[in-house]
């Protein structure tokens, strides 16, 4: 097995860990009573300072070297990043979750697309047939999207998408760049965006304690395995993995809150899931060799 091989293997891991730990979005936002800038503001403090903290670990003095050597690309991944924290909470706070993740679902197409127009990187067949068979999950879920969930809900939906697409190619376009001072520094960004509108005297002993978990475990852990991850495999790759929070948070939000998805959901959610898996069981099989794909682009 090649060293090539080896990462993608790792990438996939990483990326679809992540995505697991992002699904859990949605049901922290249902428990908490707090609103939605104060529970942007508290949950960038304790995330920047996990994702701090664990930088540090992994780096030791050297990490103040990176951080002096932030240049342009850390500072693009820090804009995505907060952009999609903000507009990815914001459209499940403003809308139903299953109608928030049907527009998500979108993301590897849109990552495709961007990641071949901006820096030439083509998705291999196998992530083409995955994709478009995801698409058909998504087409079923879309016959019922409720027509009740805020218009301002499904437009930071499709925000959401937009920046998610756009971190995942300035990830791998820059994959020698260490990026885990960006995921830190977003979420610090966020805090400050909602900063003056947020009332955290008013959040509960509860909220607090479920912000704290919010923080560390869906948006620490998760940004911390996407850069582990985003840098190993093609751009459309990565959110083609990530589109794994597709079905799983609003089965979460069903199973734990009552929430119950439409029916199309329950029928398009598991298309979604059998190409994802799919294509995660084909791909860490497949020995991704460097010069084998560079002699076949279009494989």
């Amino acid at each position: 097995m090649s060293s090539e091989a080896n990462q993608y293997r790792l990438g996939v891991i990483y990326v679809a860990l992540s995505a697991l730990s992002w699904s859990l979005s949605g049901l922290f936002m249902r428990a908490i009573t707090a609103d939605l800038p104060t529970i942007l503001f508290l949950r960038g403090l304790v995330s920047g300072t996990a994702i701090f903290i664990l930088f540090f670990v992994m780096e030791g003095r050297n990490g103040w070297r990176i951080l002096r050597a932030i240049r342009g690309p850390t500072i693009l991944a820090t804009l995505f990043s907060s952009a999609s924290m903000i507009s990815g909470l914001g459209s499940i706070y403003y809308t139903s979750v299953a109608d928030a993740m049907v527009i998500y679902a979108t993301v590897p197409f849109v990552t495709a697309g961007l990641a071949f127009l901006l820096i030439g990187e083509k998705a291999s067949r196998a992530t083409l047939v995955a994709s478009v068979v995801a698409f058909g999950g998504v087409a079923v879920m879309l016959t019922d999207i409720q027509g009740g969930g805020s218009l301002l809900g499904k437009g930071l939906a499709g925000v959401m998408t937009l920046t998610v697409a756009a971190l995942a190619v300035v990830m791998r376009q820059y994959r020698s760049v260490p990026m885990m001072p960006a995921m830190a520094l977003s979420a610090y960004l966020c805090s400050f965006v909602t900063f003056w509108f947020a009332t955290p005297s008013m959040a509960t002993g509860n909220d607090i304690l479920l912000i704290v978990m919010f923080g560390i475990i869906q948006n620490a852990l998760g940004l911390s395995l996407y850069t582990f991850g985003a840098k190993r495999i093609p751009a459309a790759d990565a959110s083609l993995l990530t589109a794994l929070e597709v079905p799983m948070t609003p089965l979460w939000v069903w199973i734990f809150m009552g929430e119950v998805p439409p029916h199309a959901t329950m029928i398009g959610g598991p298309i979604v899931l059998v190409a994802l898996f799919g294509h995660i069981f084909f791909e860490v099989r497949r020995n991704r060799d460097p010069i084998g794909a560079a002699a076949q682009p279009g494989q």
